[in-house]
């Protein structure tokens, strides 16, 4: 049993939380937009899109239950790697999308420093 999650680590869950709760809804009310950012070498984008979302979703709820809570968080890690090929190809084609080009390039920073931040939290969270 580790110590309990501090103030820092419990604001950390809930952006972790808010991200892929978030993130998971869109792929199911924005599919076919969600779609669009799928590389073209990966097969079936609509079943990836809505299974990322489940898998998003599943993650968000898995921080609320403690006993979950680790795996919970090593899988959205896992998840968000797995996910890096759709950031790439945004950034390869980014006349392809209504998306600043500003925003493409800091959004792998941003994709390194959420990784971080999960893994903090993973350190942190209980074991049972």
């Amino acid at each position: 049993m580790r110590a309990p999650l501090s103030r820092a680590q419990r604001v950390g869950l809930g952006i972790v939380f808010v991200w892929f709760f978030l993130g998971g809804i869109a792929h199911f009310a924005a599919t076919a937009t969600e779609m669009t950012i799928v590389p073209p070498y990966i097969p079936w984008p609509r079943a990836a899109v809505l299974v990322s979302g489940v898998f998003e979703l599943l993650g968000a709820a898995g921080i609320g239950y403690v006993p979950l809570r680790r795996a919970a968080l090593w899988g959205l890690f896992a998840l968000t790697i797995a996910v890096t090929p759709c950031h790439i190809y945004m950034l390869q084609q980014p006349e392809r999308f209504n998306v600043p080009y500003w925003a493409l390039v800091a959004r792998l920073p941003l994709q390194a420093a959420l990784l971080a931040l999960i893994a903090w939290c993973a350190r942190g969270a209980p074991v049972r």
